[in-house]
């Protein structure tokens, strides 16, 4: 191929915008929508093809959309991966990536920071199938290196923690794992791509919940598996048996929310910085948990790691259950929701809803107080974001 035929080396931003798209013979500007359960081949012949994989081409929405495709193409293109395989929400796609690596008898080193629902997951699901974790210290990689066992498959962790915004060191455990066959998955929701590059630090395979940063306002649900394509491969294996399958119509709507991805992540992230400093000079804030501030335990690896500290802020009142309630009860601006990633600020008490039900020890563990609060940084003016959550502080 001559120079100047090859495919230029766009930037993120860019390739947010244009990676992917495949126009129909009608040539539309927009992504087109594909909403069908079945495609019709030409032949028996050529429908024999696409079964048997000798033939490109799709064959059943089940694992197989032209929209679905384009959204799979754009995230990896902006993660920096092989290939993408996109799911029906994050749970599913941290699902596909273990079972389509582990079988029973294997065992998972995962952070002890990790989402409620995720720690479910491993703890009381995949137990059931013969599959084992051990939880460690997320920021300690000699804990993660003493965990190893001879049947140890995954490490698997997700940088920044939620809701502590602990953050693990990618490089220094995927230099534990390299040399054992081991793989590492990254859960990077938090970050993004525009933040934080997994797969440039080592990592085997990328994990987001869709439904968070890259849709980022609040509409549908999805999940994405990112990495090298002979990893990627077996859990697309794994999603045409199984069927965890993210929808045309939620794919093209994540599309659209990829094209602002780098805009509203940069400025989420600018305004949880204002408010983290604002909040952590707040007398009735013990203490706030933010990767942008210089009183982060893990601000300097924070600083290599990602481009900013990101849009959550976390942080405990002074007192317990009763006085964090009383902050969220008197917000009138910020949305009580558990969700994240979205345009609109969002609080939530993790202690009773994102982490409710994981044992009480295990969140002491994880270092989740009674008192403990975490935003989700929106687009708002800080300034309304601030007198918002006044309103509640001044009552404790």
């Amino acid at each position: 191929m001559a120079a100047s035929d090859q495919q230029p080396a766009y930037r993120p931003e860019t390739l947010a915008v244009r990676a992917g798209q495949k126009r129909s013979q009608f040539g539309e500007h927009a992504e087109a929508l594909y909403l069908t359960s079945s495609f019709v081949f030409e032949n028996a012949a050529q429908a024999a093809r696409r079964f048997s994989g000798e033939e490109e081409g799709n064959v059943y929405a089940r694992f197989s959309n032209p929209t679905v495709t384009m959204f799979e193409e754009r995230l990896a293109a902006i993660e920096g991966a092989e290939d993408c395989v996109a799911t029906a929400s994050g749970m599913s796609a941290i699902m596909a990536a273990v079972l389509a690596h582990l079988k029973c008898g294997d065992h998972i080193v995962a952070s002890n920071s990790l989402f409620g629902a995720t720690v479910q997951l491993f703890s009381n699901i995949l137990s059931r199938s013969g599959i084992t974790t051990t939880f460690v210290s997320h920021t300690d990689p000699a804990a993660w290196e003493a965990a190893i066992r001879p049947e140890t498959k995954l490490f698997f962790l997700e940088t920044p923690s939620n809701p502590l915004t602990e953050i693990a060191d990618i490089s220094a455990l995927t230099a534990i794992t390299r040399p054992r066959g081991i793989l590492v998955a990254v859960d990077n929701c938090f970050c993004t791509p525009i933040l934080q590059r997994p797969l440039e630090l080592g990592a085997d395979l990328v994990i987001h919940s869709a439904t968070k940063y890259l849709d980022g306002q609040g509409r549908v649900l999805g999940g994405a598996v990112c990495g090298a394509r002979k990893l990627t491969e077996e859990v697309f294996k794994y999603l045409r048996t199984a069927g965890p399958t993210l929808s045309a119509f939620n794919a093209w709507v994540l599309l659209k929310g990829l094209e602002t991805l780098k805009i509203r992540v940069e400025a989420q992230a600018a305004n949880a910085a204002r408010l983290a400093a604002w909040l952590e000079a707040h007398p009735k804030v013990a203490r706030v948990f933010y990767p942008g501030l210089p009183s982060h335990p893990q601000y300097a690896l924070a600083q290599q790691q990602q481009k900013s500290g990101g849009a959550i802020v976390s942080f405990e009142v002074k007192g317990g259950r009763d006085q964090a309630w009383t902050v969220v009860d008197n917000c009138r601006l910020l949305s009580i929701t558990a969700n994240l990633g979205d345009t609109k600020t969002t609080i939530t008490h993790p202690a009773t809803t994102t982490h409710g039900r994981i044992t009480p020890e295990a969140r002491a563990a994880a270092g989740i107080s009674d008192g403990l609060l975490r935003i989700a940084v929106g687009l708002e003016a800080v300034e309304d974001l601030q007198d918002d959550l006044e309103r509640g502080l001044r009552q404790i």
